[in-house]
């Protein structure tokens, strides 16, 4: 049998020829379907490599985000007196470390993932959106866990939940998008550069405190709300602290600004990293 590529296959035998795609916006989602078994091998496969061989297993989930909470507790709360909107510190901080800690994570995990996988990369073909994607959904479990955990905090507290905490979801996919976003556009440029492994860190850390975390947005001075809400995170972080502690109303500015950001940052990214796809084997 021969192929329109003027490739001979055996007799009896189909060929398969495989190209890259030319046309700047065949995104190829649909391949990223066909091949859903991969992306479930790649996060069972994260969550394996994370927890197999450590000596407190998945207890990391709860330890990392609750020493958090009880250092800023201390420093900010205790030392600094930050106002904390009328609750208690503990659960005010943990209600923005809780998506702060699955962004940050997801975030770095999907822009290093291509060069952390580079030899799965090289030797077969599979769609490369797979990998970012997979990095981005494995720290739920992480989430998860730590959610429970917020919950037991809220509790001891006495803070009870109220119905907006069926809003945790909806943002919690747009903190996905986010971290998707992020992956599509520096992911490819690590793959050239590798500076961004030790930039992104540095990035995340001075993020952190340009958004509400350990302060609320409140104290922010009306004149450079505006301004300030253009960072994503901060429509994101409002948001899961008006659905996890019912208080107030959700900034609806700050979190329309982070919407229509992650729209197009994803969209774009898409663009952006299908352009590059053709040449990660090559160059990675």
């Amino acid at each position: 049998m021969a192929s329109s590529a003027g490739i001979d296959a055996p007799p009896g035998a189909s060929l398969i020829v495989i190209r890259p795609r030319e046309g700047l916006f065949e995104l190829d989602l649909m391949g990223v379907w066909r091949y859903r078994e991969l992306l479930y091998f790649l996060v069972w496969r994260d969550l394996k490599v994370r927890y197999a061989q450590a000596a407190l297993g998945a207890i990391w989930a709860i330890v990392q985000p609750l020493f958090t909470v009880l250092i800023f507790t201390a420093v900010f709360g205790v030392f600094a007196k930050v106002p904390s909107e009328g609750m208690p510190y503990a659960v005010f901080a943990f209600a923005a470390v809780l998506p702060w800690t699955y962004f940050s994570e997801a975030a770095r995990r999907s822009a290093l993932g291509l060069v952390g996988d580079a030899n799965l990369v090289r030797k077969i073909y599979f769609p490369r959106l797979i990998i970012p994607l997979a990095n981005v959904l494995s720290p739920l479990v992480d989430f998860a866990v730590s959610f429970l955990v917020f919950l037991g905090v809220m509790l001891w507290y006495g803070v009870a939940p109220t119905w907006n905490l069926l809003m945790v979801v909806p943002l919690l996919i747009v903190t996905m998008g986010l971290s998707l976003s992020i992956g599509l556009w520096l992911g490819p440029i690590n793959v050239r550069f590798r500076d961004v492994q030790h930039t992104i860190p540095f990035l995340l850390q001075v993020w952190m405190y340009l958004a509400p975390i350990v302060y609320p947005l409140s104290i922010v001075p009306e004149r450079w709300r505006t301004l300030y809400s253009l960072n994503p995170m901060v429509g994101i972080i409002e948001g899961f602290r008006w659905a996890l502690l019912g208080k107030g109303s959700v900034d609806l500015f700050a979190l329309g600004v982070s919407i229509v950001f992650i729209i197009v940052a994803l969209a774009a990214g898409l663009v952006f990293f299908r352009h590059h796809e053709r040449t990660f084997s090559d160059v990675i």
